[in-house]
C-alpha cells in the first residue's frame, strides 16, 4: 500500500494519543465520532494499470468508492408496510384490499426488472474479492524449492541457465500481455532484448548476463506499472542479490497483472452503472408517485442524524472531562462548525451499524441494502472484539511479542476461531479465548528466552479478556468508537486516506478494517448516486436557515 505524504488527519492522531498509555490503562478518553471529522471530501489513488509513463496513459484509477450495480430488489412485504395514507385528523386509513394487492403487484414487477443488473453487480464484486485474495497469496506462486533450486543452479560452476531461461520467458510474457495496443515500439524493444532464441544460445556459451537483464526488466515495470505499485518497484533497485531480485521481480509483475484485470473490469464499468443508477431511481421515482409517504421513515432518519450532529453528548463523565484538555461543551457547541448534506448523511449511515432491529421505522431508501448493512454490522462486531483482545494482550506481553506479524497473525487465527460461538454464548467464547491467548504469549515468550509473565499479571489478563464479553466494558467500547470513527472518516476523506492515521489499538486489524471500510464506502456512495436528489430536498428542510447562509445545500 502506496501512503501519500504528509496526510494526517488530526482525529484519529488525537485519538492515538489518547490511547498511548501503559499496559495498565487503555481506556483512554475518546471525543465523539460526529464532531470528530472534518467534513472533507478527497480521495487518494489506488490499484489501476497504465502503460508507459511516455506515453500518456491512465497511470491510476480513482479511489472513490465505486459500487458496481443497483440493489433493489424490495419485497412486496417490505412495501406493504408503507401502503397507508394520512387523514385530515392524523388517522391512519387502510387503502382497499384489491388496490393494494394491484399495487403491490406492479411494484413487484418493476423490481423484478433491476435482477440482470443486480446480478451483474455481484458478479463484478466476487470479481474484486477473488483479486484482493490473490494478491494475499502472490507470495505462495511458486513454491521456496524453486528459488532455492534456481540459486544453486546459477551458483554451480559452470553456471546452469534452465531455469533462469524459464522464468525469463515466463516474465517475458508477462510484460508483452501488460501492454496496450498502441505501444508497439515498447514491444518491439521487449521482443529483441528478451529475445529467448537469443538468450538460448547465450546460455550455452555461458554468457547468459541474468544480473543484467533483471536490472532492464526492472526499468520496463517502471514505465508500466501503476502508481500503486511504485514504491514496491523502487524497493527492488535496492537488492543486489539476482535471485531475490527476480523473485521480487515475478511477485510485482503478478500484483501488475491484477491491476490490468482491474482496470479492465472499471474501464467498461461507467456506462452499465450509470444506467442502472438512472434505472433505479426511476423505478423509485414511479413507487413515490403511487406513494407520496414512502419517504416518511428516511425523513425521520436524516431528521435524527441531525439531532446527533446538533446536541452536545447526553452523558459526560466530569471527573474525566476535567482531566482532559479541551473546550467545555458549551464551547464546543459554540465554535461547532455549521452542518452540510454531506456530513449528516455521514452521521446517518453510521446510524445504521447500531440500528435497533426492533425499530420497524427504516429507512425506505436503504430497505434492499438491509441485509448488507446487518452484515456490515456483524463484522464490525466481530472486528472490535477482535482489537479489544489484542490491544489488552499487547499491553501485558509488550512490543517483542507483537512486533513479531507471525505471532499477531497466529493470534488472530485463534481468536477469531473461538469467536465464531461469541453470540450464542459470549462468556464461554471469552473464557476460551482468554486461556488460549494467554497460553500462546506464555508458550512465545518461553520460545523467545524473554521472562514469562507472573501468576499476578496471567491471573489479571485473563480477567481483563473475559471482561470483554460485556458491552460496558471500558477497552471495548472505546474500540467500538474508533472503529466507527474511522468508518466516518472513510466516508469523508476515503479509505486509503483514513488508512494513513489509524487510531490507537486498530493498527493491528489493519486489513480487516480496510476491507470493512471498502464495502461500507461502496455500499453508500452507490445509494447517495441513486437517492441524493430524494436527500437533498430532505435536508433543505432539516438544516435551519441560519446554517443554510454558512453552507449551501448542495444537490448530493
Amino acid at each position: 500500500m502506496v501512503r501519500s505524504r504528509g496526510a494526517s488527519r488530526r482525529p484519529a492522531a488525537t485519538l492515538e494519543r489518547a490511547a498511548s498509555g501503559g499496559g495498565g490503562d487503555i481506556t483512554s478518553k475518546m471525543p465523539d465520532v460526529q464532531d470528530s471529522v472534518p467534513p472533507k471530501n478527497s480521495g487518494v489513488a489506488e490499484g489501476g494499470s497504465r502503460e508507459s509513463k511516455k506515453a500518456g496513459s491512465p497511470r491510476k484509477e480513482s479511489s472513490g468508492p465505486q459500487d458496481p450495480a443497483p440493489r433493489l430488489t424490495e419485497s412486496a412485504t417490505e412495501v406493504s408496510k408503507t401502503n397507508k395514507v394520512g387523514t385530515n385528523h392524523g388517522e391512519e386509513k387502510t387503502l382497499p384490499p384489491s388496490r393494494s394487492s394491484e399495487e403491490l403487484d406492479a411494484k413487484d414487477a418493476a423490481f423484478s426488472r433491476l435482477r440482470p443488473l443486480v446480478k451483474i453487480g455481484k458478479k463484478k464484486e466476487e470479481l474484486r474479492q477473488r483479486n484482493r485474495r490473490l494478491e494475499g497469496k502472490v507470495k505462495e506462486t511458486m513454491p521456496n524449492d524453486f528459488w532455492d533450486h534456481l540459486k544453486e543452479q546459477l551458483s554451480a560452476t559452470p553456471p546452469d541457465f534452465s531455469c533462469a531461461l524459464e522464468l525469463l520467458k515466463e516474465i517475458r510474457e508477462i510484460l508483452l500481455s501488460l501492454l496496450l495496443p498502441r505501444q508497439n515500439r515498447l514491444r518491439t524493444e521487449i521482443e529483441e532484448a528478451l529475445d529467448m532464441n537469443f538468450l538460448q544460445q547465450e546460455a550455452e556459451r555461458g554468457a547468459l548476463n541474468v544480473s543484467y537483464l533483471s536490472k532492464y526488466i526492472l526499468n520496463v515495470m517502471t514505465l508500466l506499472c501503476a502508481p500503486v505499485r511504485d514504491e514496491a518497484v523502487q524497493k527492488l533497485e535496492n537488492i543486489t542479490d539476482t535471485v531475490r531480485l527476480l523473485r521480487g521481480i515475478f511477485q510485482v509483475l503478478s500484483l501488475m497483472k491484477m491491476d490490468m484485470v482491474n482496470y479492465t473490469i472499471q474501464s467498461l464499468q461507467p456506462q452499465p452503472q450509470e444506467h442502472s443508477i438512472q434505472y433505479e431511481r426511476a423505478v423509485f421515482q414511479e413507487l413515490l408517485k403511487e406513494q407520496p409517504g414512502l419517504l416518511n421513515h428516511t425523513t425521520k432518519w436524516l431528521t435524527q442524524a441531525v439531532a446527533d450532529l446538533t446536541s452536545p453528548p447526553s452523558c459526560i463523565d466530569v471527573s474525566e472531562s476535567a482531566s482532559v484538555a479541551g473546550p467545555s461543551p458549551n464551547e464546543a457547541a459554540s465554535t461547532q462548525e455549521p452542518l452540510n448534506p454531506a456530513m449528516v448523511l455521514s452521521q446517518g449511515f453510521l446510524n445504521l451499524l447500531l440500528w435497533d432491529p426492533e425499530n420497524e421505522e427504516f429507512p425506505e431508501t436503504l430497505l434492499t441494502d438491509r441485509t448488507r448493512l446487518q452484515e456490515l454490522e456483524c463484522q464490525l462486531h466481530q472486528l472490535t472484539i477482535l482489537a479489544s483482545v489484542l490491544l489488552v494482550a499487547s499491553s501485558f506481553s509488550g512490543s517483542v511479542l507483537f512486533g513479531s506479524p507471525q505471532f499477531v497473525d497466529k493470534l488472530k487465527r485463534i481468536t477469531k476461531s473461538l469467536l465464531e460461538e461469541f453470540n450464542s454464548g459470549p462468556e464461554e467464547a471469552m473464557q476460551s479465548v482468554s486461556e488460549q491467548v494467554s497460553q500462546e504469549i506464555h508458550q512465545s515468550l518461553k520460545t523467545m528466552g524473554l521472562a514469562a509473565l507472573s501468576s499476578d499479571s496471567t491471573t489479571s489478563l485473563m480477567g481483563q479478556l473475559q471482561n470483554i464479553a460485556t458491552k460496558e466494558n471500558c477497552v471495548r467500547s472505546v474500540i467500538d468508537q474508533r472503529i466507527h470513527l474511522f468508518l466516518k472518516c472513510c466516508l469523508v476523506l476515503g479509505v486509503q486516506r483514513s488508512l494513513l492515521d489509524l487510531p490507537g489499538g486498530l493498527t493491528l486489524i489493519e486489513a480487516e478494517l480496510a476491507e470493512l471500510g471498502q464495502k461500507f464506502v461502496n455500499l453508500t456512495h452507490h445509494n447517495q448516486q441513486v437517492f441524493g436528489p430524494y436527500y437533498t430536498d430532505i435536508l433543505k428542510n432539516l438544516i435551519s436557515p441560519a446554517q443554510a447562509v454558512k453552507t449551501k445545500v448542495e444537490s448530493l
